[in-house]
């Protein structure tokens, strides 16, 4: 399918868009940007307050692996809504996306390289908004002590990588580039927004540090040397995501407190 023409099919498609954000996304952003304002305006310094990754539901251990496990599973469910709406006209979303296993290798090799290149600019984003005083206390993980902790954290970090880097770059890209004809700056500067929006909630530095991933994200998605294949986001996502959720365990204490990391 090519650039749509008709004005009735780019209006729906745009409606579309609309609808795929506000159930993921976009109604994240909209929840970051009430939070952010809430704490800006609580009385307590940005850098005094904490935020929370992953909490406990319950005290429960039976019940919270259950409602973290649903969680996940729920989260999920705007990119399985995402890939109905690009597989219309019988067209293959997931390769469209480039979401398969054509490329395992290269996928793998790009996805290591592309977290290689945000992670530690991200972490030293970071660690200037926490010595700014823009950005909050990020408590990477509340979960009790379970067996089944570390698989719910890397469970969650897969679930992080999969619904962001498919509904922000390649749905978007999709149905902004392919179908209604934005240029390419456009959907970068859009994707990057995006981004950097629905984790306002954490400060002004992990918005910069999310918008500066996202643009080099988007940026890759649409090169030649992405061509339009999601996994390799996916795969560095997952992996940041990983070792902010579990490998901050492995860093010296002294270090997460240094970098207000609990």
């Amino acid at each position: 399918m090519g650039r749509v023409t008709d004005v009735e099919s780019r209006r729906r498609i745009g409606a579309e868009i609309w609808i795929v954000l506000g159930l993921s996304l976009g109604k994240a952003a909209v929840y970051a940007v009430v939070n952010i304002a809430a704490r800006l305006t609580a009385g307590t310094p940005l850098a005094q307050q904490t935020a929370t990754l992953n909490a406990s539901r319950t005290e429960r251990p039976w019940l919270d692996l259950t409602y973290q496990l649903l969680g996940i599973g729920f989260a999920l469910v705007p990119v399985a809504l995402a890939l109905y709406l690009l597989s219309s006209h019988g067209r293959d979303a997931l390769a469209r996306i480039g979401l398969d296993r054509a490329r395992p290798a290269r996928d793998l090799a790009w996805g290591f390289g592309l977290a290689a290149v945000i992670g530690i600019p991200g972490l030293a984003f970071y660690a200037l908004g926490r010595a700014l005083g823009i950005t909050v206390e990020v408590r990477a993980s509340a979960l009790d002590d379970h067996w089944w902790t570390v698989p719910v954290l890397l469970l969650a970090a897969l679930q992080n990588g999969v619904l962001e880097e498919v509904i922000a770059v390649a749905y978007l890209a999709e149905r902004g580039c392919r179908d209604l004809g934005w240029s390419r700056v456009r959907f970068i500067v859009t994707s990057s927004l995006l981004r950097g929006s629905y984790h306002l909630y954490q400060g002004p530095g992990p918005f910069l540090g999310n918008v500066v991933m996202g643009v080099v994200f988007s940026w890759f998605y649409t090169s030649r040397r992405g061509r339009s294949r999601v996994v390799p986001l996916v795969v560095a996502h997952t992996l940041l995501d990983v070792v902010a959720f579990v490998g901050y365990a492995l860093v010296p204490a002294e270090w997460r407190a240094a970098l207000g990391i609990v």
